[in-house]
């Protein structure tokens, strides 16, 4: 069943791949403050002319990194877990990367970083 590298890591540290799917979706969807950040960004970028305290106003808030509001899809998982990584853009290895590591943290395991899952 261990087609590829994620499938058996997934296999190895006995990880549910829908278990994946629940953490990304938890982990990438947008709340209230990832959507005050956007509208900060925008308000910034609509009043450039502003001078100063507009850049002052983006420096304070590219600190803290908006979520992406996509989480993992199942056919996504699909093709991780068959192994064809070629259908797989690098953002969203990095949402399974992100998604793995946190259920991994869950169960008081070491971080594993994308060269070992891809």
């Amino acid at each position: 069943m261990a087609d590829s590298k994620f499938a058996s890591l997934l296999a190895s540290k006995k990880i549910d791949p829908r278990r994946v799917l629940a953490a990304s979706h938890k982990l990438e969807t947008l709340q209230p403050e990832d959507r005050a950040i956007r509208l900060a960004k925008r308000r910034a970028k609509a009043g450039e002319g502003g001078g100063a305290s507009a850049a002052e106003g983006g420096e304070k808030k590219e600190t803290t990194k908006p979520r992406s509001g996509r989480p993992v899809t199942q056919r996504a998982l699909d093709a991780a877990l068959a192994g064809r990584n070629a259908a797989l853009s690098g953002p969203m290895k990095t949402r399974l990367l992100r998604a793995v590591n946190h259920l991994l943290e869950q169960k008081k395991q070491d971080k594993v970083d994308l060269k070992a899952l891809f």
